[in-house]
């Protein structure tokens, strides 16, 4: 098949094209308080023939105290996961979660990291399927024959640590807070041991890109949310691990506002090093 979906593919466009052999679906499906829910969930019912990515083991690296709860994996590892999988170079790739929430669109951002720009997150999620009547199944899925990406990594799209601290006083940087406006002000954090936000970050929160159902908004809705923030160029996405930021960056994408990045280790590495500082209140003044 031709890969024609880089950011969203509507359930319908899905449905159509499911089960084409060049089109694999992962399922993402996650909660940062239920490890385990995923996979009940994917047993439980999955798209047809689409396979169970885990948030923790296949779409993160190792953690090392420092690097962040969900750090990077290697990507000749993660390469390795979606050529057993049966992915090509050519593979129109799709990722699914529960729709309005960020778990696809970490495999999105993993993929076009390693270079594989044909990868798209399913608009709505496995509701939005479901609730236009289409089928899931509980089914096995069949061991894929061995596919043959490669991993080509791109270092244009993420920045470390040392860039962020480089450029804390920076006005040419905007990092981008895509947490909750509660747990970036520093109140009622729940998930690391510190509150508060990176100093200078703005907030936008990731669940600002999605409408009642859970579906993607129109690109002119995001670009109006968006613009505040100014040049696209200029902004570096982060949030609690490095996962709501990448939906961050897919809403832009999608939107059609290119060349933002993403601080990977995000908040949860930045507060590994007490030396860091931190600030805590309201996002400023968007400039």
């Amino acid at each position: 098949m031709s890969a024609g979906f880089t950011t969203v593919v509507a359930p319908q466009q899905l449905r159509a094209q499911l089960g084409d052999p060049g089109l694999v679906a992962f399922d993402c499906r996650h909660r940062l308080i239920d490890f385990d829910y995923g996979r009940r969930a994917y047993e439980q019912g999955h798209l047809p023939g689409a396979y169970f990515a885990s948030v923790e083991d296949d779409l993160s690296g190792p953690k090392t105290g420092s690097n962040g709860r969900h750090p990077l994996p290697d990507p000749q590892t993660f390469a390795a996961f979606l050529r057993a999988h049966g992915v090509d170079a050519d593979t129109q790739i799709v990722g699914y979660d529960d729709g309005g929430d960020m778990f696809a669109a970490r495999l999105w951002f993993l993929c076009r990291w390693i270079g594989h720009d044909a990868v798209a997150v399913l608009d709505g999620g496995i509701t939005a399927w479901t609730a236009l009547g289409y089928p899931t199944t509980d089914d096995a899925t069949p061991a894929p024959r061995p596919g043959t990406i490669a991993a080509r990594v791109r270092s244009d799209i993420v920045v470390d640590a040392g860039y962020v601290q480089r450029h804390l006083h920076d006005p040419g940087v905007r990092v981008l807070d895509a947490r909750a406006p509660d747990r970036f002000a520093g109140q009622n954090e729940t998930v690391d041991p510190v509150a508060g936000h990176i100093p200078g970050a703005h907030n936008h929160s990731f669940k600002a890109n999605f409408d009642a159902h859970g579906a993607f908004l129109e690109p002119a809705a995001l670009r109006a949310g968006f613009a505040p923030h100014g040049d696209p160029a200029t902004i570096v996405h982060q949030c609690g691990s490095g996962v709501s930021a990448a939906a961050n960056l897919l809403a832009m994408e999608h939107a059609g506002l290119h060349g933002s990045r993403v601080y990977a280790g995000s908040w949860s590495e930045w507060i590994a090093d007490p030396q860091r500082p931190i600030e805590t209140g309201a996002t400023p003044p968007a400039r």
